[in-house]
């Protein structure tokens, strides 16, 4: 009971924000010209380990970037984290894309490109190094490196897991 008033005076303090990664235009040819429909890509965070990934479509830009964020919403993920960064070295891969997320030391920031820093950054990422091996499409970069912060465990992880005490 006490855990989860924490979670929620946690959740109530720090507030939800979004950012649009990218926006996608599509152009269907019809007998009076082009009609065009837009879809957005959208990460949310709280800067503090909680980070969801959102993909909206719509015949306007803001119509679809409000659906993202609604998407984004239902797909909230909690990320275990280091102080200001990831506790080891993991890997992340989704279809042709692949991610090597690094720790870096304090006062290293993030070293990422837009899609990646964008999943990092909300997720409450400070000091990372990052590499993107294959394609390097938006989507699949956000849901790789989604995949990654997914895969981190951390040391109190480890040991309710294998059921022992790690030194170090």
């Amino acid at each position: 009971m006490a855990e989860e008033a924490v979670r929620l005076s946690e959740q109530e303090e720090r507030p939800l924000e979004d950012t649009v990664v990218k926006i996608f235009r599509c152009s269907k040819v019809v007998k009076g010209g082009r009609r065009f429909s837009f879809a957005a890509l959208v990460v949310i965070g709280d800067h503090a380990g909680t980070v969801g990934v959102g993909y909206g479509k719509a015949k306007e830009v803001p119509l679809a970037v409000e659906k993202g964020i609604k998407d984004a919403k239902k797909s909230l993920h909690k990320i275990a984290l280091v102080s200001r960064t990831i506790p080891h070295r993991i890997n992340g891969k989704y279809r042709a894309t692949k991610i090597a997320l690094i720790p870096a030391s304090p006062g290293t920031g993030v070293i990422a490109g837009s899609s990646a820093r964008a999943v990092l950054e909300f997720a409450g990422v400070q000091d990372v190094l990052t590499k993107v091996y294959g394609s390097t499409s938006a989507k699949n970069v956000v849901k790789a490196t989604l995949d990654g912060l997914l895969k981190l465990r951390n040391k109190e992880m480890v040991e309710s897991l294998r059921g022992v005490a790690i030194d170090g």
